[in-house]
């Protein structure tokens, strides 16, 4: 009898053991996912986005709230240097990739991401460089295991420059003027752009849009 309850519980260590290596091993199996952003205005150009899988605790903005520094740096000259220093610090982000180029009315970019169990989320944004301080943004779309996610993104406002649409301070063709700001008035939170309105350089005809101003597919390929 002793040497039977012996043999069950050294029986029972090894399935623990198995089964302890099994759900470590599924904790730390990554995923690689291709998300690929096309741009659906007519006229905007797109800044090479910037993606992001992270946990359910991160936030790239939320709306009514100061944008952050790199966020703000993203949406004024497409700049993600500082933005990627602050996802480098957040435990809550697991990996962050950007495209190599801007996106052209109708074209489109892929970027590949990796997941691991606990970071299934992803978020992805890019200026809209016609603008002073514009971007699309996709947040907290779920890495599915089977099947593509199709979503649609809208343009957002950082709130940390006015809108003059003065080609002084617009990276964008037709200006061309990058790593200046116009802060004089700026509203100081994230909100939904309202668009070009024809105040300043920039002809509302040309480089207007409607809502959405992305498509965003996110694929397991790994």
């Amino acid at each position: 009898m002793k040497g039977l309850t012996a043999g069950i519980a050294i029986a029972l260590i090894v399935v623990f053991g198995i089964l302890s290596a099994g759900t470590a091993h599924a904790k730390d199996k990554v995923s690689v996912y291709e998300v690929t952003v096309t741009n659906i205005t007519r006229g905007q150009i797109i800044s090479p986005p910037i993606v992001i899988s992270h946990n359910g605790r991160f936030k790239l903005f939320s709306l009514g709230d100061p944008a952050t520094p790199g966020l703000a740096a993203l949406a004024e000259d497409a700049d993600t240097t500082e933005l990627k220093n602050e996802l480098d610090a957040s435990s809550s982000v697991y990996d962050a990739n950007e495209a190599g180029d801007v996106i052209l009315p109708g074209l489109s970019a892929t970027v590949q991401i990796k997941t691991r169990r606990g970071f299934q989320r992803i978020s992805a944004a890019g200026m809209l460089v016609t603008t002073n301080d514009a971007f699309f943004a996709v947040r907290n779309v779920y890495a599915r295991y089977w099947g593509d996610s199709v979503d649609f993104a809208r343009a957002y406002d950082a709130g940390s420059e006015v809108n003059s649409e003065d080609c002084d301070y617009i990276p964008g063709p037709p200006c061309g003027n990058g790593g200046v700001r116009d802060t004089d008035g700026a509203e100081g939170y994230v909100y939904v752009h309202s668009g070009i309105h024809g105040n300043g350089d920039l002809a509302a005809a040309d480089f207007d849009w409607q809502n959405p101003v992305a498509k965003i597919v996110v694929k397991k390929v790994k």
